[in-house]
Formats: C-alpha cells, sequence, structure tokens
C-alpha cells in the first residue's frame, strides 16, 4: 500500500503531528512523499491512498493540489469543526490497518468547474470542493448579480454576493450565509444569496447537470471572484463567471463506524 502523506506546514501542531504520526504510517504502508508545502505535484506518485492532517481547510488545500487526478484521501482532523476531516488521531492506526486487509470504503463527492472569461476570452480555470463565491469589496455597495442557467435569465439578485456550493460546500459558506444541507453524495447545487435586498430571494437547490453563469452588473473596485476560500481574481464589468461539473471527483475514505448523521450531531451539537 503506498501512501502520500499531507499537511500544512504553517501550523506548528500539524508539523508535530505529522512527525509523530509518520512512524506509525511507515509500519502499515510505503510513504511515497510528504509534502507540507502544498506545491508537489501528485498525480505520478502512483499513491493508493492520501493521508491529510489538518482540517476542511487542509484537505480543500489538497483537493486542489491532486487537480484533475483525485486520490482516495483519509482525512485527520487536527481542526476544530471538520466536516471533512473525520478521522481522529487516536483512529488513524486502525484505519491503516484495515486498509492494509481490505479496500477502504470511499464516498465520491462532487466538484464544480469554475471558469472567469472576458469577452469570450478564457482568463482561468478552477476547481472547487466547497464553494464558487461572488463577494463584495469597499465601498460595500448594493451588488446586482445576474445569474443565468443554461443560458437562460433566472433572476437578478441584490446584496452582498452569491454563492454556488456543492453538497460539500453546503456546511460551509453557505451555510453561515443561510442555506440548507445537503447530503454529501447528491449531484446538486445550492444557489445562497448573501444578505439579499429581497426578501423574497431565498436558498435555492439545483441540479448539477446544469450550465450556471454569473453576471455581475456593478462590481466595486474589491469585488472578488473567490473559490473554496481563495481570492481568484478581482472582477470587472463584462467578465463572466461559468460554473458546471467538474469531471474528477473527490474521493473521502469513510472511517469505520462514522456516518453522515453521526458527523451533523457531533459537528453541529444537536441534540
Amino acid at each position: 500500500m503506498k501512501v502520500i502523506v499531507l499537511g500544512y506546514g504553517g501550523r506548528k501542531e500539524v508539523v508535530q503531528e505529522v512527525e509523530r504520526f509518520l512512524p506509525v504510517i511507515k509500519r502499515y504502508a510505503e510513504i511515497v512523499a510528504t509534502d507540507l508545502s502544498g506545491e508537489k505535484e501528485l498525480a505520478p506518485l502512483g499513491a493508493d491512498y492520501v493521508i491529510v492532517f489538518g482540517g476542511d481547510g487542509s484537505i480543500l488545500r489538497a483537493a486542489r493540489q491532486m487537480g484533475q487526478t483525485q486520490i482516495p484521501v483519509i482525512a485527520v482532523n487536527l481542526g476544530r469543526l471538520g466536516f471533512l476531516a473525520d478521522v481522529s488521531p487516536q483512529e488513524l492506526e486502525d484505519v491503516l490497518s484495515l486498509a492494509r486487509q481490505t479496500p477502504l470504503p470511499v464516498v465520491d463527492h462532487l466538484m464544480l468547474l469554475c471558469q472567469l472569461t472576458d469577452k469570450g476570452k478564457t482568463i482561468c480555470e478552477e476547481l472547487a470542493l466547497n464553494e464558487v463565491a461572488i463577494l463584495n469589496g469597499p465601498p460595500f455597495g448594493l451588488l446586482d448579480v445576474e445569474l443565468w442557467v443554461d443560458g437562460d435569465l433566472a433572476t437578478l439578485y441584490s446584496g452582498d454576493g452569491l454563492i454556488l456550493a456543492t453538497p460539500v460546500g453546503s456546511t460551509a459558506h453557505s451555510l453561515s450565509a443561510g442555506g440548507p444541507i445537503l447530503r454529501k453524495d447528491l449531484d446538486a447545487i445550492v444557489i445562497c444569496p448573501i444578505s439579499p435586498h429581497t426578501l423574497s430571494n431565498r436558498p435555492v437547490v439545483d441540479s448539477a447537470d446544469r450550465l450556471y453563469e454569473l453576471r455581475v452588473l456593478n462590481p466595486q473596485p474589491n469585488t472578488s471572484l473567490v473559490v473554496d476560500g481563495r481570492t481568484v481574481s478581482q472582477l470587472q464589468a463584462g467578465h463572466r463567471i461559468y460554473v458546471r461539473r467538474a469531471e474528477p471527483r473527490f474521493q473521502l475514505v469513510t472511517a469505520p463506524g462514522h456516518s453522515y448523521y453521526r458527523t451533523l450531531r457531533e459537528k453541529l451539537g444537536w441534540g
């Protein structure tokens, strides 16, 4: 069994945990790479699993690093909340022991492809695991964003911005903005306005098989396109943002004894 070990080197506690667990991992698998910089190309390494130490931010970083070649992820939670990072450090050795005997159960998750264009020319393309968002900026005037679905105008949102979230991302920024929680294995998108000026504007759930186009009619000087919490570009009048289902799917190992509703119950403090 070959594994890659990833984490965020900017957090001292992550570096310490990686160093502590490397001897444990070596008892069960061959470590073909350890990368705490987020820069190493992973596709040519031919690993069976990627072990990510950290919180959900570290997992988003790992998904972006894997790009078009997604490898099953064993996510070890060192963060505060961690909807994705569901394996505790105490459980890792048991998970590795099981993985050496039989393939671990893996759930595929929807990813989005975000394309930013100007006058028909592509400026950049980004993969998103959580969400694609348009966020307002100073001087924080009312932002008008048109949503087009499969070439038809759906509506005009006026407010502080707009989020298009995957089911994975439905428990992130979208949830904070009042969006619904979607089960992670659904192929659907949450369209969630941020502080809408019109009270009739509410989050909408639609199919991931649509082509979504966003047009900002009155961008402020710092209006931004943000993908998985990372600013991709400042937006200008005439920019078009296209969002569709991506070909690769994020693959997350399900730890034995963990279930979807158990995770929600524990992370959200239900009952």
